[in-house]
């Protein structure tokens, strides 16, 4: 649940960043659609939408490739769901976060009998690094992202969120890597190289233990 919150959280706060990596456009209007016009069950928590003009960018993290329903039958619904309320262009994007040898994480469509239906998909792990270290708002996934050397990886994901200048920004995007960075990394090199103390007073932080009940 905390990646799902982290990712969304990210996302949803830096949508233009995320249009920019993920369309190589530069928005100058991006809008968070409300999830909640996703029906549960099929509703997931990791669940983004924008809307870019006429386009609608939707974005599904998952930890790994598995979903009951399986994620390219969610992607249809989504696709057919959104499709129906805007009547407009839907770009599809499945960002997984932990690096597996699954064939479930090559699968880009959902095929069945004459109805196919296709999506991109992004391996975190196959990902160079550099576009993730040039902004900001994408240095948590930066450490998830391909490197020969991972420890160094995550010291250069630790030094460049030292130099950002806006304290609470600095507070969330250290939260989000020591998060995320839990998925490849021992959480005692985390902690050496990301400061504790930035991160308690984040907004993920806080989100995090009011959903555990503390």
């Amino acid at each position: 649940m905390a990646y799902d919150n982290t990712c969304k959280y990210l996302a949803e706060t830096y949508a233009p960043n995320f249009v920019r990596w993920l369309l190589g456009i530069n928005p100058s209007n991006v809008q968070v659609i409300k999830t909640e016009i996703i029906p549960e069950p099929i509703r997931s928590d990791a669940l983004i939408l924008l809307q870019i003009d006429r386009k609608i960018l939707h974005l599904e993290f998952q930890t790994l490739p598995y979903s009951d329903p399986p994620i390219p039958y969610r992607m249809l619904q989504y696709w057919t769901l959104l499709y129906e309320k805007y009547w407009c262009d839907i770009e599809q994007v499945l960002i997984l976060l932990k690096e597996t040898d699954s064939e479930l994480a090559s699968q880009d469509k959902f095929e069945r009998q004459n109805t196919r239906h296709s999506y991109r998909v992004i391996r975190l792990w196959e990902e160079e690094s550099a576009p993730f270290l040039a902004d900001n708002a994408l240095l948590p996934l930066a450490t998830l992202t391909r490197s020969q050397s991972p420890t160094a990886l995550l010291s250069e994901v630790a030094d460049k969120i030292a130099r950002i200048e806006e304290v609470d920004q600095q507070r969330n995007i250290s939260a989000a890597a020591e998060i995320l960075g839990g998925l490849r990394f021992d959480k005692n090199l985390i902690r050496q190289l990301l400061r504790e103390e930035i991160m308690q007073e984040s907004v993920i932080y806080q989100d995090i233990l009011h959903s555990h009940g503390r």
